[in-house]
């Protein structure tokens, strides 16, 4: 089974959720009967979960709206969306940056983080950084300003790293949901750099807690959301219509690497505090 770890680079298993066949595999039973009146068929199909990391240029660039003055498909209206939605948009966007890693020849790759205390610290996914081949890290602020970042510490097994950014980034942080405090079915915001989009936000709900994932060699309890995820939310925050942050985007699930089916998986806020903590204490 071919897993995508970026766009368009099929490689060897990386993410595999362990609530599968022990092939890595799901399955799923359709009550599908040929013409011939056969039984149903048991479909397999490869349910894999992926981490978001790479987006090249190229793909970014190719995000191509409709031609001026083509027809285009009937407008349909818009469900109302809640207004503290909009309002927790508002005040996630600002403390969200892109962030760049690499761009040597030993890789490169870019992810998403946000600003969690007025010291310039930022929190994004060590994967990104690993796919960065260690080069340097650039910050891309909304403003588009640009800053090159240190790396304050990283810690490979819970895939999260801490940055920093000169004071003159002034960013602002981002408010910490209380851990145990989120719920399933509340509703949840993604922020990040999406295909190199950034500022971009998707809306959905809370799908599930303490789901089990493997991330490499490691087992981890994720918040499930069906909040649309993809290349280059790795690392940015999946926030409560309260505009705090109760997890960050790390993986997808994906069935024949066939992008975001509405499964993703973020790193609960209770063990991206307790990480953080611990590489700021000893990085300052």
């Amino acid at each position: 089974m071919a897993v995508q770890t970026g766009l368009g680079e099929p490689r060897g298993p990386w993410f595999i959720s362990p609530n599968l066949d022990p092939d890595g595999r799901g399955w799923w039973e359709t009550p599908e009967r040929d013409p011939g009146g056969r039984r149903p068929r048991r479909l397999l199909a490869a349910l894999a979960v992926v981490a978001l990391s790479a987006v090249s240029g190229a793909v970014a660039g190719g995000v191509v709206a409709a031609r001026d003055g083509a027809p285009g498909p009937p407008a349909a209206s818009a469900a109302p969306v809640p207004a503290e939605l909009v309002t927790a948009a508002e005040r996630t966007v600002p403390g969200v940056v892109s962030v760049l890693a690499g761009g040597t020849s030993a890789g490169s790759a870019t992810g998403s983080g946000f600003a969690v205390d007025d010291q310039q610290h930022l929190i994004t996914n060590d994967h990104i950084l690993a796919k960065g081949g260690g080069g340097p890290v650039t910050v891309e602020l909304p403003d588009g300003r640009r800053f090159a970042a240190d790396v304050v510490g990283r810690e490979p097994r819970s895939d999260l790293a801490v940055l920093k950014v000169p004071a003159a980034a002034g960013l602002t942080p981002l408010p910490l949901s209380k851990p145990g405090a989120t719920r399933v079915g509340e509703p949840v915001l993604a922020v990040g750099s999406p295909l190199g989009l950034a500022g971009t936000v998707t809306a959905g709900i809370v799908s599930a807690l303490d789901r089990e994932v493997r991330l490499g060699d490691n087992r981890h309890r994720a918040v499930q959301t069906d909040a649309s995820i993809n290349p280059g939310n790795s690392g940015g925050p999946l926030v409560n219509a309260r505009g705090e942050v109760v997890g960050v985007n790390t993986a997808i699930a994906t069935i024949d690497g066939n992008g975001s089916i509405g499964i993703g998986f973020a790193i609960p806020i209770d063990q991206v505090q307790q990480t953080a903590d611990t590489i700021i204490g000893k990085g300052g």
